[in-house]
């Protein structure tokens, strides 16, 4: 999904709360792995690799001027022979300490074996986050969570588009008291000018 059309599902979604949910976890998690200098590991499940989100945190990232948002794919089923980007195993997690940043994306309550290992990376330090089940055993554990319920309005899909969307705008600062027509001139100027996002 492009700038343009991540636009239009937000036109299509002002006034409702997603708009608002997906804006403040991805505050929350550019904000963990930006004030900890980086290190966000991405994982799914073994039948649910949010590989995608994966490479629209690496072009928010680019485009953004933030690489701390570039995560770390970690897979159920890496192989040594995979590309270097797609080789990471479960083991990553076990490595997890603090000022790392966790972020779990599944669709529904994970097993047993990924609950146990994001359960040791929250006492190892790392900062938890997920996307997916309100309820259960995850969502208990993680410091933020935005649930995405099966059979709610948007699915998890586009609900990671608009995260990811949203974890690479570079907001100004709030001021005080009405802005300048100069520096409201001078936003547009920046939103127009900015370039695309590229896809993997």
């Amino acid at each position: 999904m492009d700038a343009v059309r991540v636009a239009l599902l937000r036109e299509v979604l002002a006034g409702t709360e997603w708009l608002g949910a997906t804006r403040h976890f991805a505050r929350t998690l550019r904000g963990s792995v930006v004030s900890h200098g980086g290190g966000l590991l991405l994982v799914g499940t073994r039948e649910y690799e949010p590989w995608h989100l994966a490479a629209h945190l690496v072009d928010e990232a680019a485009w953004s001027g933030t690489p701390e948002l570039a995560p770390t794919l970690v897979r159920h089923d890496a192989r040594p022979s995979d590309p270097a980007h797609l080789a990471v195993g479960l083991g990553r997690l076990e490595a997890a300490r603090r000022g790392e940043t966790l972020l779990v994306v599944a669709p529904g309550e994970p097993g047993a074996p990924l609950l146990e290992r994001v359960s040791d990376a929250r006492r190892a330090g790392a900062t938890l986050l997920s996307l997916g089940p309100g309820d259960g055993e995850l969502p208990a554990m993680v410091h933020e969570t935005l649930p995405v319920p099966e059979g709610c309005e948007l699915d998890l899909d586009t609900v990671q588009h608009l995260v990811s969307a949203a974890a690479g705008e570079n907001a100004l600062p709030a001021r005080r008291g009405p802005r300048r027509l100069r520096d409201r001139l001078s936003r547009l100027a920046d939103l127009l000018t900015a370039p695309p996002p590229t896809h993997w």
